[in-house]
């Protein structure tokens, strides 16, 4: 069984007072899409959401408004990421075997790939959904450029990050007894040695961070339902 934490308490402080993983998309919260995407995956036994202590109640409601049954429940996240996954993970299934973190503002996350990367975790302890960088991309230090990495071999990481469950509260509990604080769950697994796959996704995937994203992601999503 897979359990999905959904991470839903950034600030949206890019959003120009918008709060991202509440506002309308093409109709529905965005937030409903996200959870909408694995409600539908039978691979799926649970869905867990950390959220901000005041958008927890709403949350819930839209759980029940979309018929999600297999929300679990929402938990009031922590002061960064990782605390706020770690809270959700207090809730995962005994008989759960992969954890998935997903980003609550990813609404246009395919099923397709997210099944591929579920299969690769399960091989490979660990995958993420990545695609390719487009753009040359320069490392520099007091305004001037010191490096360029080599294309072919840098990914934009996506999510959903899925994980065996036992390499993942590995990975957890060296970062508490370190004192570790990390922006990427991947980060976890790699610092106990996990090893992570690489699952190909698309660049639709996107990660809702400035009303602009708003924008795109209507498109992306019209076009989707005409296609």
């Amino acid at each position: 069984m897979v359990s999905v934490i959904i991470a839903a308490g950034g600030s949206s402080s890019r959003m120009e007072g918008i709060n991202k993983v509440l506002a309308e998309l093409c109709g529905k919260p965005v937030i409903a899409h996200s959870m909408l995407t694995f409600q539908n995956m039978e691979e799926v036994g649970e869905v867990i959401v950390s959220a901000r202590e005041a958008d927890i109640d709403r949350i819930t409601e839209i759980a029940s408004e979309y018929g999600i049954d297999k929300f679990k429940g929402c938990v009031c996240g922590g002061e960064t990421r990782q605390q706020s996954v770690i809270n959700a993970l207090k809730q995962v299934s005994k008989e759960t075997e992969l954890i998935a973190v997903h980003d609550g503002a990813r609404p246009l996350a395919d099923p397709k790939y997210i099944r591929q990367c579920i299969k690769d975790a399960s091989v490979f302890g660990g995958a993420v959904l990545a695609v390719p960088v487009k753009d040359t991309i320069k490392q520099a230090e007091g305004g001037f450029v010191t490096d360029t990495p080599v294309r072919s071999r840098l990914f934009i990481t996506q999510t959903p990050q899925i994980f065996k469950k036992k390499l993942y509260f590995d990975g957890v509990n060296f970062a508490r007894e370190h004192e570790l604080d990390f922006t990427d769950d991947c980060q976890l697994a790699e610092a106990v040695g996990g090893k992570i796959h690489i699952t190909i996704s698309d660049y639709k995937n996107i990660k809702i961070t400035t009303p602009e994203d708003m924008a795109v992601a209507e498109v992306l999503m019209k076009r989707e339902s005409v296609l």
